[in-house]
């Protein structure tokens, strides 16, 4: 099993930043996949951000200004969120698995979520 722990969630001005932070422990699992998704009230879940062995990729609505990075064991991730606007208000979830891209269902294990409220 692995556990997932987020952090870095919290209320911001329009056009601040916010960094999140995905750790994830647990024995005999390689991780070389980690998601963030969001899920805003009354909306669907959605894909945010990935990043795996083989590459990166953004949802467009937050190209330019979200970046994703990790350290080298794939244990702690980050979703550094820059010129933040009210409309990215969500609960935040970070997903990590052998695999994954932008679906929620690619992964093994995910973050119990965290708030991000931007306010105007």
């Amino acid at each position: 099993q692995v556990h997932v722990e987020e952090s870095g969630g919290g209320l911001v001005q329009d056009g601040g930043s916010l960094r999140r932070s995905c750790v994830a422990s647990g024995r005999n699992f390689s991780i070389y996949a980690r998601g963030w998704f969001r899920q805003a009230p009354g909306k669907e879940r959605e894909f945010v951000a990935t990043h795996r062995w083989s590459g990166t990729t953004y949802a467009e609505s937050v190209k330019g200004r979200f970046t994703i990075s990790r350290d080298s064991a794939w244990n702690t991730g980050y979703l550094q969120m820059n010129s933040l606007k009210p409309e990215d208000t969500a609960v935040y979830y970070c997903a990590v698995g052998r695999t994954g891209w932008t679906t929620w269902g690619d992964y093994d294990f995910f973050g119990q979520g965290t708030r991000v409220t931007v306010s105007s």
